[in-house]
């Protein structure tokens, strides 16, 4: 009994030490703290801040910073970077990319200039000590940046610029901490500033340059391995993190530098970005804030008044600056002071770069115990306020929904739309579904619904439990994706047949068909099943042929015919177009005649995207491969096309999508088949009439007189020749 007794008290000493008894606990804390406080009104992060405080060794002592804390912690930092940078909206950035860097300069230089008298005079600190400090104010944490990314805020512009003003303050406050400690060593010369400027360029030739090109090389030749994807991202941001470090920056910068050079190739709805962010959000960055908690001694304030005054100062200098810094950007870009409180509270927390300045100068002997015990005060006190602040701003933006291009969400008036992906063969679905998703509009509550139909004959029970089997793997895939499935199989004579009757039953807006194979000659003589498809269904079809992943893809072109702008689903494929390029971070080209780009730039506004759009004229569709001049290689190419009959309908349009196939057999391509305007007339005894045959005779009478008129053309250019002496 007693050796069970000495057993048990070795496992429960405090601090525990006992790997699995330490894990468990901080599992417990991270399940429980944000339950209990949520009651309280008390954002999760704090929770988690606070347990950290409670169980840490200034608090009941039952944790300790040991080495495995120590590594999950820093996991968690270098993945709230990562996040950060992975979730930037490049497109927003850039074309905001200005006030990104004019935020930077405010919310750097502004508490710099306020806490340098204060440390200098005030504090009565020297020089070094003063401008380090001072410097300190300046940098700031993402530690409220899970809050707007789980309450869907994450692409306003006051995020961008936020996010993006941050490489700028933490990378410029850790070269300053790199000269304060080169000056206080003496070895402050042209060495220094060579060996700097010289490593930050490699590392950022390794990032944009070589990193990028792997990446898409790996994702291309393992594209079924998708838990390799994830293990090769969790490399690139390790990788990436010690890199900064040999080029004398802080990890914390390689790990958003690797969120932005893997940005275009990790789409926001892809399976693989809801990996990083469930497993960060769960478990890496929950033991980050716990272990800042654990680092806040709250004896500070029994260490006599010079440490509580430090301590307060310290706080209310940091949280002035990057106040005053928020409201004057409000001011110069007119942002509303919901947006300002976001701005606040993005950048008010102080937790990574932060102590990283103050420890480094602590052991250089720069700064002294007070300045250390007060700014892991400041770092409790700064991440409370922020989270709550930017929790408040947040929601306040969702209610208010500023027209700021920040709602990126198409504006098809498709709230419910329902996109149908039917397959006679299973293997082609995957990539169908992949396209799906990413134009999907995340504001609609019904499923994609992926259909295969089956034979109606004596084996048709037996085929749909086959079929049914057969597509579970795809409900895994969009469950991976947090997007909702639903697996129809239906009875049918025919593929075609089905696929209408189905689609007309689910009231589908979108049918995702995969390119036809070429049809034989009984089939041409009686015609295909798209042919039927299309003269049967009014909705929006989109006939793809998706050979190379979606993600190597660099820009999205488009030919579309004069007069699209007047069909009626105009504006949805035109959404659906610029939510898969937002999806992939990638330009659109547009081909057309100067009326339709103007409706597309119109149509763009509408969405309220932020994607680069350009428009090339053409108006030269008999001669359409021209075309070919400007699509490259990675280029994702779309024919806008039009059935027989509908305001935007050519000729030239019959033979383009074999021609797309033949000319254009390396890049994936799309033909998009706008929805129609009803052709219910409520005369029923002509339902059965079909106009194909009216449209064909007039197609032809076309076809003859521009024969005919191209050989008078050619016989009055051969006498007008004759006639020259």
């Amino acid at each position: 009994m007693k050796e069970y007794l000495d057993f048990l008290a070795h496992h429960f000493q405090l601090p525990l030490q006992n790997p699995v008894l330490v894990f468990s606990l901080i599992l417990a804390i991270i399940l429980l703290a944000p339950i209990l406080l949520k009651k309280l009104n008390i954002p999760g992060i704090i929770g988690l801040i606070i347990s950290g405080v409670v169980i840490g060794p200034h608090g009941l002592n039952l944790l300790d910073n040991n080495s495995a804390i120590d590594l999950f912690s820093t996991i968690g930092l270098l993945y709230i970077m990562f996040i950060a940078g992975l979730e930037l909206d490049l497109n927003e950035f850039k074309a905001h990319r200005n006030k990104s860097l004019l935020f930077g300069l405010f919310t750097f230089a502004i508490p710099l200039a306020i806490g340098f008298p204060v440390c200098h005079y005030i504090l009565g600190y020297g020089f070094n000590a003063a401008f380090l400090t001072a410097s300190m104010f300046a940098t700031h944490t993402l530690v409220a940046y899970p809050i707007v990314s789980r309450m869907g805020v994450a692409k306003n512009q006051a995020v961008a610029i936020t996010v993006g003003g941050t490489i700028l303050t933490d990378t410029a406050v850790l070269i300053i901490l790199a000269v304060v400690v080169g000056k206080s060593k003496g070895t402050l010369d042209m060495d220094f500033w060579v060996k700097l400027v010289a490593s930050l360029a490699v590392f950022s030739a390794i990032m944009f340059l070589v990193v990028p090109r792997i990446a898409k090389w790996f994702f291309r030749k393992l594209e079924n391995e998708k838990h390799s994807h994830y293990i090769f991202v969790l490399t690139v941001v390790f990788f990436a993190a010690f890199l900064a470090e040999l080029a004398g920056v802080e990890a914390i910068i390689g790990a958003f530098v690797a969120g932005l050079a893997l940005n275009k190739l990790i789409p926001h709805s892809s399976a693989l970005m809801n990996r990083i962010e469930f497993i960060g959000n769960s478990l890496f960055i929950p033991f980050f804030l716990i272990s800042v908690g654990m680092l806040v001694d709250m004896k500070v304030v029994t260490h006599g008044p010079t440490a509580l005054i430090v301590a307060g100062t310290l706080s209310v200098v940091a949280l002035c600056g990057k106040w005053l810094a928020a409201w004057i950007t409000q001011l110069v870009f007119k942002y509303s002071r919901a947006q300002r409180g976001l701005i606040f509270g993005l950048s008010g927390s102080h937790a990574a770069a932060t102590l990283a300045v103050i420890l480094v100068g602590y052991r250089e002997n720069v700064l002294d115990i007070n300045i250390l015990n007060g700014t892991i005060l400041l770092i409790l006190v700064t991440c409370m306020v922020a989270s709550f602040a930017t929790e408040k701003a947040a929601k306040r933006i969702i209610m208010e929904m500023p027209d700021d291009g920040s709602d990126l969400l198409p504006a098809t008036g498709q709230a419910n739309e329902h996109i149908l992906v039917p397959s006679a063969i299973i293997g082609g679905v995957e990539k169908l579904l992949e396209f799906a998703i990413y134009i999907k509009d995340r504001r609609s509550a019904r499923p994609i619904s992926v259909l295969t139909v089956v034979s109606n004959n004596d084996e048709a029970e037996v085929n749909i439990l086959k079929a049914r089997n057969m597509l579970d793997r795809f409900v895994q895939q969009a469950a991976a994706s947090e997007v909702k499935l639903n697996v129809v199989t239906a009875i049918d004579h025919n593929p075609a047949s089905g696929i209408m009757r189905t689609s007309r039953e689910i009231m589908a807006d979108i049918i995702v068909l995969g390119w036809p194979k070429r049809a034989g000659i009984l089939n041409r003589f009686l015609g295909d099943k798209f042919t039927t498809i299309l003269q049967n269904v009014e909705k929006t079809v989109m006939m793809c042929g998706l050979s190379q992943p979606l993600v190597a893809i660099k820009r999205i072109v488009c030919a579309v015919p004069p007069l699209a702008e007047h069909e009626k689903g105009f504006d949805l494929w035109a959404a659906k177009v610029f939510q898969l390029a937002q999806e992939l971070t990638v330009p659109v080209v547009a081909h057309c005649n100067p009326a339709t780009g103007k409706a597309i730039q119109k149509a763009m506004e509408r969405s309220k995207a932020t994607v680069p759009v350009s428009i090339a004229p053409f108006d030269d569709w008999e001669d359409f491969l021209i075309l070919a001049r400007n699509v490259r290689d990675a280029d994702l190419f779309i024919l806008v096309s039009a059935r027989r009959g509908a305001t935007s309908y050519l000729s030239e349009l019959e033979n383009l999508p074999a021609k797309m196939e033949k000319y254009f057999a390396g890049n994936n391509r799309v033909v998009i088949y706008p929805q129609q305007f009803s052709e219910q007339h409520g005369i029923e005894d002509y339902s059965d009439f079909n106009a194909e045959p009216l449209h064909i005779g007039i197609d032809a009478v076309q076809k003859i007189g521009k024969t005919i008129g191209n050989i008078f053309k050619k016989e009055n250019a051969e006498e007008a020749e004759s006639r020259e002496p």
